[in-house]
C-alpha cells in the first residue's frame, strides 16, 4: 500500500508501544535491507534438507535474501512476537499428540494478521507508511529478522528463543517504509548445551558448517504435516506417538522451563479423541478442522499419521 507522508515521525518507543497493545509480547525492529543469514539458507537449501517443500526452494529462495524484493520502499521491519503456550494437555484425548501451536480453535495465521492491522492502524493515525504484512506464509526469513530485531537468538534447535519467555512464539512482521532505528541482536545462550540434539527421535538436528540446522527430511513437523504420500518406514518408530507435528526439542529446551502461558482464546486447547481422528471421514474432517493449523495435513494425511501412530502405541 502506498501513502502521502507526514512530516511527523514516529519514534521507535510508540512502535512497540503499539504492538504490546495490541496483544504482542515481543517487538523489535529490524533494518530492511539484504539479510545477513541468506547464505546460510542458501546452503541449507542447497543440501536438499528442505525435502519437498518446493515453496522454500523455488523463485521465492531469492526473494527471502532482501525484504525489500516484497516492498521496494522498505526501510525498517517491525518484528513481532505473540505467545502461544497454554498449561493444558494436547488436544488429542488417547495415545497421541499434536504440536501445541495446533491445540487451539482458531488458525493462527488469521489471529496474527488481525493484530498486526491493527498496529498498523495505530501507527496510521499519526504518520502515513507504505506497508507489507507478513505471517509466516511469506518469502522472508523471519528468524533471522527477528534476531536481529532483538527478540531473541536463533537456538540449535532452531527456534527463536528469548532469554526471558522461551521459545512458543508466532513471528509475524511489518515491512514498512518508516525509517527506524534498530535493534540490536541479543547474544546466542544455548552454550554447550545439546539436550534439544540428543532428545530427537529422528536425529533431524545435525551440523553444518559449525552450527546445528535442522534437516527437514527427519523432521517429524514435516513428516507429518508436509510431506506428501508415504512416510519412510524407518522413520515410523521416531514418530512414536506424534500425530500432528512435534515439540519434542522445545519441550526440553533449559529456556522454556519458566515459559508464560497465553491468554489469547483462540489459543486454548479444543480435545478430540484420536478414535475420532481414525475414523473420521473427508467431509468430515474439512468442516471440523477448515479453519485450525490440522487442515495444513489434509485428510489422507492425518489418516496415515494415525495408523502410524497406532501401530507404535500397540508394541
Amino acid at each position: 500500500m502506498r501513502h502521502v507522508y507526514s512530516k511527523f515521525m514516529l519514534s521507535e518507543a510508540m512502535v512497540k508501544d503499539a504492538a504490546h497493545e495490541c496483544g504482542f509480547e515481543l517487538a523489535g525492529i529490524a533494518q530492511a535491507g539484504p539479510v545477513e543469514d541468506f547464505r546460510r539458507y542458501a546452503e541449507w537449501v542447497a543440501q536438499g534438507h528442505a525435502g519437498e517443500m518446493r515453496y522454500l526452494t523455488d523463485h521465492r529462495a531469492e526473494i527471502r535474501r532482501d525484504v525489500r524484493s516484497l516492498l521496494p520502499t522498505a526501510r525498517s521491519v517491525i518484528c513481532v512476537g505473540k505467545l502461544y503456550n497454554t498449561p493444558e494437555p494436547p488436544r488429542v484425548q488417547g495415545d497421541a499428540r499434536v504440536a501445541r501451536y495446533a491445540w487451539g480453535s482458531g488458525d493462527y495465521h488469521d489471529v496474527m494478521k488481525t493484530a498486526l492491522e491493527s498496529v498498523v492502524a495505530r501507527l496510521q493515525r499519526h504518520q502515513a507508511f507504505d506497508y507489507k504484512i507478513c505471517v509466516d506464509t511469506a518469502p522472508l526469513l523471519e528468524r533471522s529478522l527477528a534476531r536481529e530485531a532483538g527478540l531473541g537468538w536463533i537456538g540449535k534447535n532452531t527456534c527463536l528463543i528469548n532469554e526471558p519467555q522461551g521459545s512458543w512464539f508466532f513471528l509475524g512482521e511489518i515491512v514498512t517504509s518508516l525509517e527506524l532505528h534498530p535493534d540490536a541482536p541479543p547474544p546466542d545462550r544455548c552454550g554447550s548445551c545439546t539436550a534439544c540434539v540428543d532428545a530427537c527421535p529422528t536425529q533431524a538436528l545435525v551440523p553444518q558448517a559449525g552450527e546445528w540446522t535442522l534437516d527437514s527430511r527427519r523432521c517429524i513437523s514435516y513428516l507429518t504435516i508436509e510431506l506428501r504420500g508415504p512416510i519412510p518406514e524407518e522413520l515410523h518408530p521416531g514418530i512414536g506417538d506424534n500425530l500432528f507435528g512435534c515439540d519434542i526439542c522445545q519441550e526440553v529446551c533449559p529456556w522454556n522451563r519458566r515459559a508464560p502461558v497465553t491468554e489469547e482464546a483462540a489459543f486454548q486447547p479444543v480435545p478430540v479423541a484420536l478414535g475420532e481422528l481414525v475414523s473420521i471421514s473427508e467431509e468430515a474432517f474439512r468442516e471440523r478442522f477448515r479453519r485450525t493449523p490440522l487442515a495444513r495435513t489434509k485428510h489422507s494425511g492425518l489418516a496415515r499419521n494415525a495408523s502410524i501412530v497406532l501401530a507404535n502405541v500397540a508394541k
